[in-house]
């Protein structure tokens, strides 16, 4: 149940964009742009970095989502988990290991980000654009996992199916029809 009364009990964050229409669609773009233009850094590749840095904020509405929108991209289920027990022991293919650990670094503990941090990922084949798609990937969702978490939406291993199964196939764009039209 989210601690807005005028949400509905199954919310999710398609309501939370609806109670501010003009910031939901801009909120929308950026997702487009960001977890749908795929460069070396594919939209599995962000699934797999929104739901660990959701993961790793202990967001359950936007780790269950992503964590579902990553498995059907075909990031293994198994994966997600061992990168939150241990990301140096996770079966992870090692060009994606600094940009986890990047992840991990700028979400808990964001002031002690160091140049060597992104020398790791530059070392392991990344480009600068590559690495900055990563940087926005993981500060959308911690901007996410703040507004759901500060909503107090939860949602339910069903939603989380079903929107994870709807992100992968549809993308971001379908959530404008949630929203209402601009007021003149």
């Amino acid at each position: 149940m989210s601690f807005f009364p005028s949400l509905p009990a199954d919310a999710g964050a398609r309501h939370l964009l609806a109670l501010n229409p003009e910031a939901g669609r801009a909120l929308v773009a950026f997702h487009c742009a960001v977890l749908r233009h795929d460069t070396a850094l594919t939209a599995r590749d962000k699934e797999l970095l929104a739901a660990y840095v959701s993961g790793l904020n202990a967001c359950q509405y936007c780790h269950g989502v992503h964590r579902e929108t990553a498995i059907a991209f075909g990031v293994d289920a198994g994966l997600l988990d061992a990168l939150l027990s241990d990301l140096e022991q996770a079966p992870v293919e090692p060009r994606l290991r600094p940009l986890l650990a990047f992840a991990r670094k700028l979400t808990l503990t964001p002031s002690r980000m160091a140049a060597a941090d992104a020398q790791a990922a530059f070392d392991a084949g990344w480009s600068e654009r590559d690495l900055h798609d990563a940087v926005l990937t993981i500060g959308l969702f911690n901007l996410m996992n703040r507004l759901l978490e500060g909503h107090g939406i939860k949602g339910s291993d069903e939603l989380y199916a079903s929107r994870g199964k709807a992100l992968a196939e549809d993308g971001y764009a379908p959530l404008l029809a949630w929203l209402p039209e601009a007021s003149g």
